[in-house]
């Protein structure tokens, strides 16, 4: 009976205060969906960064003709093949190189123009302007500056080049971005909360004379309080069970129908389904227990029991 009591109870303010519920729905629905797509560009970015580190190369340019008349790297004159080999040698030695490729004047020529041959400056380049370089595979990406610190200014060597620092750059972006996000999402929380404590607040007064009642035959505070609990709860559940279909929808839109980003971007290694399924129970349990709280709080000042 006492179930069955506050069931309806809960069903007669959800109806009563429909606009302000929807309007919670709606702000949860929105928090949460920011708080599960920040998570989401957490995962991404880690992905990202575990896929990419692992295949940058730091690049040791080799000084050529051209180079010796402008560059001051290259005063001493075009690499020898003396010094090539040496610095293929001493790279070889290092505990920190995993593998060593060597790319000639030719090859560098090749892969420039499967890359760029549309550009007017492809036409007018020949191989003997490409550089020489070595593309050296490192144990462990962070340690680039073992390698700068050996060859740079090297007779022969006119540059050191890591590609982690461009990557750098990109999950810099990335993560100032999904800062961006959180900031979005946590205005968003102040406003539910304010949302479900004015709502609580509204539903308190407009059954005050209820509530009176249920004091004076000797109601428990919590018999009284459980309605208006219920209810916060109730609305945050849907508002959170939104969210985690918009996290879905999103997912299956944008990554693999849709805009199908998995298929045009070949070169990202994108988040899983699981990633996804592990955030959700995190919203709903979210959903739940934010607005519950907030209206417990609530009635504590607004409904004297």
């Amino acid at each position: 009976m006492r179930a069955q009591f506050v069931l309806s109870e809960i069903g007669v303010g959800l109806r009563r205060n429909l606009t302000m519920t929807f309007a919670v729905i709606v702000s949860v629905a929105l928090s949460l969906a920011l708080f599960g797509g920040s998570l989401l560009m957490s995962d991404q970015v880690n992905t990202m960064k575990g896929y990419w580190y692992d295949k940058v190369n730091v690049s040791i340019y080799l000084c050529n003709k051209s180079d010796a008349e402008s560059d001051p790297n290259c005063a001493k004159g075009a690499v020898t093949t003396e010094q090539k080999k040496q610095i293929e040698s001493d790279l070889e030695k290092m505990s920190v190189v995993d593998t060593v490729a060597h790319e000639t004047a030719d090859q560098a020529y090749k892969h420039y123009k499967e890359q760029f041959g549309d550009s007017p400056l492809a036409s007018s380049l020949t191989p003997d302007q490409m550089q020489e370089s070595f593309r050296v595979k490192l144990t462990e990406p962070e340690k680039y500056q073992v390698i700068a610190t050996a060859f740079d200014g090297r007779d022969g060597v006119q540059s050191v080049q890591d590609q982690k620092s461009y990557l750098d750059n990109l999950f810099e972006l990335l993560n100032g971005m999904n800062w961006a996000a959180r900031a979005v999402m946590a205005m968003m929380l102040v406003v539910a909360l304010m949302l479900i404590v004015n709502t609580v607040r509204v539903s308190a007064f407009s059954r005050r004379r209820e509530t009176g009642i249920m004091r004076l035959v000797g109601a428990s505070g919590f018999y009284i309080q459980a309605p208006f609990i219920m209810e916060a709860a109730v609305a945050g559940l849907i508002g959170g069970g939104v969210a985690c279909a918009f996290l879905l929808i999103a997912r299956y839109f944008i990554i693999d129908h849709g805009l199908a980003l998995s298929e045009k971007l070949n070169l990202i290694n994108f988040i899983g389904w699981d990633a996804v399924l592990t955030k959700l129970p995190l919203i709903l349990a979210t959903s739940l227990l934010m607005p519950a709280l907030a209206a417990f709080f609530a009635l504590r000042k607004y409904l004297k029991v």
